[in-house]
């Protein structure tokens, strides 16, 4: 399936989830959040958050200041 991963096109096998789509991306464990289609999908519900063919993903990673 094809998606858009921050505005670039993405390809994926069908029925991958968010948090197999991180860990793909080797961000496993990292600060990051994760936008699906202009909705925030929480940590607690990447492992269920199925993606679909055509969705749009941002995905920004938490960096710390002060």
């Amino acid at each position: 399936m094809h998606i858009q991963l921050n505005g670039e096109p993405f390809e994926l096998p069908d029925g991958e989830t968010v948090a197999a789509l991180l860990t793909r991306l080797e961000l496993t464990g990292r600060r990051v959040a994760v936008e699906l289609n202009l909705d925030i999908v929480p940590r607690s519900q990447h492992e269920a958050t199925a993606l679909r063919e055509g969705d749009q993903v941002e995905v920004v990673h938490a960096i710390g200041g002060g």
